[in-house]
């Protein structure tokens, strides 16, 4: 199952400060609801979990976020999730894209679901992607 959303986000840092701090992942993966660091595995790269409640469910989705592209004079950064679902057959993958100027941003976040969350229907994964992505755009503004 595909999820596309869209967020804006507001912060008071200056447009640059914004950029470098999106490009710190051991400060964004915390910021999603549920979610830890494990090990930082690159530059701008981590190993992370996230526990998810879905309808009657948890879930426990264990993986990789990379930035996978960076423009500092557009001020556009690309992140890739590629996760597993812990003692189960689904994943979570997913292309997120932020796009900054003054006083915030977008946040457009493409995601694949399968599995056990898939199997939740459309309404219950999109109102629980959408209301993670919504609790870390306000997170995000405040770093």
């Amino acid at each position: 199952m595909a999820v596309v959303l869209d967020h804006p986000f507001t912060t008071v840092r200056q447009l640059d400060d914004s950029f470098a701090t999106i490009l710190d992942v051991e400060k964004v993966i915390p910021c999603v609801e549920g979610a830890t660091v494990l090990e930082r595995t690159g530059p701008e790269s981590a190993k992370a979990e996230i526990k998810v409640k879905m309808g009657a469910m948890s879930l426990t989705f264990t993986g990789t976020l990379e930035v996978t592209e960076q423009d500092a004079a557009a001020h556009h950064v690309v992140m890739t999730v590629k996760s597993r679902e812990a003692g189960g057959q689904g994943h979570a993958n997913a292309t997120i894209a932020f796009d900054l100027e003054d006083g915030g941003g977008t946040i457009h976040t493409n995601a694949q679901i399968t599995g056990k969350a898939a199997s939740m229907g459309e309404g219950v994964v999109s109102g629980v992607l959408d209301a993670l992505v919504k609790d870390f755009a306000g997170k995000l503004g405040k770093l």
